[in-house]
C-alpha cells in the first residue's frame, strides 16, 4: 500500500504531528478484539450468542443470563505464552513474551419471578480482560529505498519552513530534534540562500533498520447486566460496559550505515519513543434468545460502539553519530529539552465499531433441568463496522484539534473495511465430566493488506454439587502488519507479523 494514495487528508494529518501523536493504528488496536470469556466459553471457540446459563453471557449476549436459576461466582485466571515471528525486507526475526491474563470473572444473582409470563430473572456483575497489549516486537532489514528520517523532511516541507530557526524549535517531537542533531540539515542554493532540507541518512548507501518495541497494558471491561426468561421460549437481556484502557509503548528505532564508509557523514541514529495512553469508555449490549423448538436456540445481540475518552502522554529522544559532521561525538536531544521539560499530552475521544452477532445452538436432549443435557453444538457469525471508527476532539472549541481529528478519521476510514468473524464449537457431557472443542476466525480489517486471527481450542470440565472446574488451551495464530514509518511520496514497506500464542485458561466457580 502506498500512503500517498490516501490523499490530501493524509498530508494534513502527518503534517500536524508537531502537536498530536495519534495515528490510525490506534483505532484498530482498541477495536480488533477477540472474544475472551470463561474457560468453558474459550474451549468452544468463544461462541455463545445463542447459549445461556454461562457467565460469559454477560460479555457476549446478556439474554443468556435469563437461563440462570441459581446464583454463581466465577473466577478465570490464565497465562498467555506468546511467540512472535517477523519478516521485514526479506529478513526474518523472532521474539517471545509471557504474561498473566484475567478472563470473565464475577457474580450472578438469580431469582424466580412472581408473574406467570416472566419465570425468572438474573443480574450479573463482572470483569474481563478483553484486550492484552503485552508484547515484544522486533524486526530488522536493510533498506535501499527510504529512511525513517524522511518523515522529518516531510514535516518541514508540509509546513513551508524556510527559516532554520523555526526548524530548530517549532517541531519539538521530531523534526526539530533531527535538525539540531544534524540528522537533517539545510540545502544551500547557488546564491547561498536556503534551498530546502536533506537527510544525511542516504538510502542509496543501504540502511540497516531495526525496530524494537515493548508494549504492555490492556482493556479491562467492567460490566453490569441483566436478563429474564419469558415463558421458557424467549430470553431478553441488556448490559452496560465500562472498559478501562491502559496502553504503554517503549520503542527504539535505529538506522545504521550498511556501506561501511567512515567518511560519508553518517554512522547511525536512534529514536527512542515512549507513549502512555489511558482512559475509560462506555458501551452497551442488547440481546435476545429464542427457542422455536425444544432443542434449537437462536440468538441475536447488538453491541453499540464504545466511546472512549483517552489521554496520551508522549516523548521522544533522538541520538545521532554523524562521523564528526557538525562536531565530534554522539549528539542527543529530547522533546523535553524543547518543550519546557513537559510531555506531549493529548486528550481526545475515540469511537470503536458497532457489532451485530447472530448465533444458533443445537442442544442434545435439552430439558428444563440442564444437568440432564448430553451436549451441544453452537456457532456465531459477527459483523464488525470497522469503517465506523472515528476520532474527535475532547475540546470542541479547539479548532485545530477539531480539524486534525476530522482528517485523522478520514484517513482511518480509508485504511480499514468492515468484516465478518465466525466462532463455533461444541461440548459432550458424560455425567459430571465435559469435553469441549472449538475454533474461531476473525477476518481481515485492512483495505489493502492481509491480516487475520485464527483460534483452535479444546478443554475439559467438571461439575458436581454446585462446584465446577474448567481447563482450556487455546492456540491462536495471528497474521498482521506493522509499519516502522509512513511516508507520503514513497511506497511504504511493512513488517509482516505472525504470532503463535498459547493460552492456558482455568475457571473455578460455585453456585449459591
Amino acid at each position: 500500500m502506498e500512503w500517498k494514495s490516501i490523499g490530501l487528508s493524509g498530508l494534513l494529518v502527518f503534517g500536524m504531528l508537531t502537536a498530536r501523536a495519534q495515528e490510525p493504528a490506534d483505532a484498530l488496536r482498541y477495536s480488533w478484539l477477540t472474544q475472551n470469556g470463561t474457560a468453558r466459553n474459550q474451549a468452544i471457540g468463544g461462541a455463545g450468542v445463542s447459549l445461556g446459563g454461562e457467565f460469559s453471557s454477560l460479555f457476549l449476549n446478556p439474554a443468556g443470563l435469563g437461563f440462570y436459576q441459581t446464583g454463581e461466582f466465577v473466577l478465570t485466571p490464565g497465562i498467555a505464552l506468546k511467540n512472535m515471528s517477523t519478516d521485514y525486507l526479506a529478513t526474518p526475526s523472532s521474539a517471545k513474551s509471557n504474561n498473566f491474563k484475567l478472563g470473565s470473572s464475577g457474580f450472578v444473582f438469580s431469582s424466580p419471578a412472581a408473574g406467570r409470563r416472566i419465570r425468572n430473572f438474573a443480574f450479573a456483575f463482572g470483569a474481563s480482560r478483553i484486550a492484552d497489549f503485552g508484547q515484544h516486537l522486533f524486526y530488522t532489514g536493510t533498506n535501499h529505498q527510504s529512511s525513517y528520517s524522511e518523515q522529518y523532511l516531510e514535516t518541514l516541507v508540509n509546513n513551508n519552513v524556510t527559516d532554520p530557526n523555526q526548524a530548530a524549535t517549532n517541531f519539538p517531537f521530531g523534526a526539530s530534534e533531527a535538525f539540531n542533531t544534524y540528522l537533517i540539515d539545510t540545502l544551500q542554493g547557488s546564491n547561498g540562500s536556503l534551498a530546502g532540507y536533506k537527510t544525511l541518512a542516504n538510502p542509496s548507501y543501504g540502511l540497516i533498520q531495526r525496530n524494537n518495541i515493548n508494549t504492555s497494558g490492556g482493556i479491562t471491561d467492567i460490566s453490569l447486566g441483566g436478563g429474564f426468561n419469558l415463558k421458557g421460549k424467549l430470553y431478553f437481556g441488556a448490559s452496560v460496559s465500562f472498559p478501562f484502557l491502559k496502553y504503554n509503548r517503549d520503542g527504539q528505532y535505529m538506522e545504521s550505515d550498511a556501506s561501511g564508509n567512515p567518511n560519508n557523514n553518517f554512522n547511525y541514529f536512534t529514536v527512542n519513543e515512549t507513549l502512555n495512553t489511558k482512559g475509560i469508555g462506555i458501551a452497551s449490549k442488547l440481546g435476545a434468545i429464542y427457542k422455536p423448538v425444544h432443542n434449537l436456540q437462536l440468538g441475536l445481540v447488538f453491541q453499540t460502539p464504545t466511546i472512549y475518552e483517552l489521554t496520551d502522554q508522549y516523548s521522544v529522544q533522538i541520538s545521532t553519530d554523524m562521523e564528526g559532521y557538525g562536531g565530534a561525538g554522539v549528539k542527543q536531544q529530547s522533546s523535553l529539552d524543547l518543550n519546557n521539560n513537559q510531555l506531549l499530552e493529548s486528550k481526545y475521544n475515540l469511537t470503536t465499531p458497532f457489532k451485530v452477532s447472530l448465533g444458533g445452538s443445537w442442544v442434545v436432549n435439552e430439558v428444563e433441568n440442564v444437568q440432564n443435557e448430553h451436549g451441544f453444538v453452537t456457532a456465531d457469525i459477527e459483523y464488525v463496522n470497522y469503517k465506523g471508527m472515528s476520532f474527535s476532539a475532547y475540546d470542541v472549541n479547539d479548532t485545530a484539534a477539531v480539524h486534525y481529528y476530522s482528517a485523522l478519521t478520514r484517513v482511518t476510514r480509508n485504511l480499514y473495511r468492515n468484516n465478518i468473524n465466525v466462532r463455533l464449537g461444541g461440548e459432550l457431557k458424560f455425567n459430571t465430566y465435559m469435553f469441549r472443542i472449538g475454533g474461531a476466525f476473525y477476518g481481515n480489517p485492512y483495505q489493502n493488506q492481509q491480516a487475520n486471527i485464527f483460534k483452535l481450542s479444546g478443554g475439559l470440565g467438571y461439575r458436581n454439587r454446585g462446584i465446577f472446574l474448567d481447563l482450556t488451551y487455546v492456540y491462536t495464530l495471528n497474521k498482521d502488519i506493522n509499519y516502522p514509518y509512513l511516508l507520503q511520496d514513497k511506497p511504504n514497506t511493512p513488517a509482516y507479523l505472525k504470532s503463535r500464542n498459547g493460552n492456558i485458561i482455568a475457571t473455578m466457580g460455585f453456585k449459591f
